[in-house]
């Protein structure tokens, strides 16, 4: 049915032949690093080597399925033009469980999604690039949607194979391919709490940010806020890399909340929104040092509660950068889409959208970070909100560089060097051919306040 080499390490020491959709759907989620449960999944072939990917959420609502497969091929087709060509061909994978879709079985998912299947051969035929494979992955079986023939592709699908034991799964496990469970795996991991300590993390932010206010205003350099807030992130990242970290990621990032008391992390988050400090804290990004601070972005995202969720734009563009400079692509990804989604102003995490999209190398922005504190950026006027009749919050971005901050200097020149777009566009809302197009928005709606900062 199928006939793909694919590399099986970046090194490409190691290949697979994949010659059946039964071997394309177990091989799935070594391409993307996860298994996916709710996912369209555009995967090029050139001359039957696999090339770029795209991913979006499953929309919904049928009704917008036409423009969502015209925009993923469209998205596709365009960054491979760009980068290796246009394409031989494309596969194409829908996942979806029965519980997610609303159906009893697997074979009903696979019914219910073969216009989409159909949309999505059309949008790329229209472009010139056929579709070989459709595959519908659901309730751990798998059907072909360009198979006619009942002796090869039964109406009850096939088993996927999830034993570990393959060749696929082999090859992966030697060349160090970790595989997720799912993206929501990756996003718990950096979504605000939803416990009991969210009514005393909310106290302790708003105790912060009454404290931190009115040194502000009373003329306390901002340097000396700076330093206090890295000083303080710091030591908490000492504590978390001195900890051993549990195998189960849920339960390591239980014991890393443990870690940190309620008011050290109210004083980071609020210290992290000016952009200067944000741009020193990401100068932790190399060997163990960015490990433990990945620990850190994320456990200081999941902080950012009740209404101070839109702070998390910081700490998770922190956790994007870090993943995306330690080489996690996956987490990178979904940690800057959880940015844009709280707060889509946000530049530093629309500037490094932009990077990854573009298969920008992330040494260049690591070089820029290196080069220390950023030179002569002056203080604006602070700015004072109120969060909803509550206490005065802190000026986010108080500090503003005349041009842009370090971290945006470099990503600027890692994007220059694709010789693609200036640092004003990002990929959400997507007008453009990149590598990934927008997708819906997800998880909680959240708080509405008055803002209080310019940039991000």
């Amino acid at each position: 049915m199928t006939n793909h080499t694919q590399p099986a390490a970046p090194t490409g020491e190691a290949k697979i032949t994949l010659r059946t959709a039964g071997e394309l759907a177990e091989a799935l989620p070594y391409l993307l690093g996860f298994r996916p449960d709710d996912s369209l999944v555009l995967v090029a072939l050139h001359r039957g080597r696999f090339g770029g990917r795209v991913r979006v959420g499953i929309p919904d609502r049928p009704e917008d399925w036409a423009s969502v497969a015209q925009q993923m091929a469209s998205c596709l087709i365009g960054e491979c033009e760009r980068r290796d060509g246009r394409p031989d061909s494309v596969v194409a994978f829908l996942c979806q469980d029965p519980a997610a879709a609303g159906a009893g079985s697997g074979r009903q998912v696979m019914e219910r999604l073969r216009p989409l299947a159909q949309l999505l051969r059309t949008a790329c035929g229209d472009l010139d690039v056929p579709v070989t494979e459709a595959l519908c992955l659901s309730d751990g079986r798998y059907w072909s949607y360009c198979c006619p023939r009942s002796e090869c592709c039964p109406p009850e699908g096939h088993a996927i194979d999830t034993e570990g034991t393959s060749v696929m799964a082999a090859t992966a496990a030697y060349a160090g391919i970790q595989v997720r469970e799912s993206v929501q795996e990756v996003r718990m991991r950096l979504a605000p709490l939803e416990t009991a300590l969210v009514a005393e993390q909310t106290r302790a932010l708003d105790a912060a940010a009454m404290d931190l206010v009115p040194r502000i205003i009373g003329g306390v350099p901002r340097e000396e806020v700076e330093a206090d807030t890295l000083d303080l992130a710091h030591r908490v990242l000492r504590r978390l890399a001195e900890a051993p970290q549990d195998a189960q990621p849920l339960e390591a990032d239980r014991k890393d909340d443990e870690l940190m008391a309620h008011d050290e992390a109210a004083v980071v988050i609020l210290g992290l929104q000016d952009r200067i400090t944000r741009d020193r804290a990401a100068e932790w990004m190399e060997g163990d040092e960015a490990r433990a601070a990945l620990r850190l972005w994320r456990a200081l995202a999941r902080r950012c509660v009740g209404p101070y969720e839109e702070y998390a734009a910081a700490p998770l563009s922190l956790a994007g950068w870090v993943a995306w400079s330690l080489g996690d692509t996956v987490e990178a990804d979904q940690a800057l889409e959880m940015a844009l989604t709280v707060d889509p102003t946000y530049v530093f995490a629309r500037l490094l959208n932009e990077a990854r999209a573009e298969g920008a190398d992330p040494e260049v922005v690591r070089r820029c970070l290196r080069g220390g504190p950023a030179g002569d950026e002056d203080a604006e006027p602070v700015e004072q909100g109120k969060k909803g009749g509550g206490p005065l919050l802190p000026p986010r971005g108080s500090a503003v560089d005349p041009g842009m901050s370090r971290a945006a200097r470099g990503l600027e020149a890692a994007l220059r060097r694709r010789g693609e777009r200036g640092i004003g566009a990002g990929t959400r809302p997507g007008g453009r051919s990149g590598a990934r197009p927008p997708r819906r928005a997800t998880g909680r709606r959240r708080v509405g306040r008055q803002r209080t900062r310019r940039e991000g």
